[in-house]
């Protein structure tokens, strides 16, 4: 279930998205952000009530053979953005139907699941890393996903409380280099705080 907040913040963005589409017979948007902003549930919230395809930048983890210190030392290398470029971005920028096998973390490989987006309809990219240098051209709108510190804590300790740590020490220092590094928020298009929403 979601909040009026968070409901009048998702039809501020179709809106935007239906203007596009309306222009160029289609619209592909990305939300970036920090962990725990709400990006997936605002792109759950935007596919669902516009029948677009949503595609998650969770599918698209580093395989452990990419994991190397070198890769994670340069801001932004840390989600296998060179995968999703060719298997995703690029085909539903041409407005086709796209087949990709998630990454399964689980099992710590691509699985043999397949997963498909509707170049045709609008399409959701949602995810940290989505904004990435390589990858922005593609997009007809991009979208900076935050909320304030301790909010962002307060929802990973609730959510991932095993790996709160984890979180602290590495995942939010990775992204947080990325966005500056990259001017990820200077890029956007629009900036949603989600400190209050939900």
């Amino acid at each position: 279930m979601y909040n009026s907040d968070m409901e009048n913040t998702a039809e501020n963005i179709i809106e935007k998205m239906e203007e596009i589409f309306c222009q160029k017979g289609h619209c592909m948007i990305a939300l970036d952000g920090r962990c725990a902003s709400g990006k997936s549930t605002l792109g759950e919230l935007i596919a669902e009530k516009t029948g677009a395809s949503l595609v998650h930048m969770d599918d698209f983890f580093l395989r452990p053979e990419q994991r190397t210190a070198k890769r994670y030392a340069t801001p932004g290398e840390n989600v296998d953005h060179e995968r999703f470029l060719e298997e995703v971005l690029i085909p539903l920028s041409r407005r086709e139907t796209v087949s990709y096998h998630p990454f399964d973390c689980n099992t710590m490989r691509i699985s043999d699941d397949i997963k498909t987006a509707d170049g045709a309809k609008m399409t959701v990219i949602e995810g940290s890393y989505s904004h990435h240098p390589s990858l922005r051209k593609y997009y007809d709108l991009t979208v900076f996903v935050t909320a304030e510190k301790d909010t962002q804590l307060k929802r990973i300790r609730k959510r991932n409380p095993d790996k709160v740590k984890a979180f602290e020490e590495k995942w939010i220092p990775y992204e947080e280099l990325y966005f500056s590094s990259c001017d990820v928020q200077k890029h956007a298009d629009l900036t949603v705080d989600t400190t209050n929403l939900f």
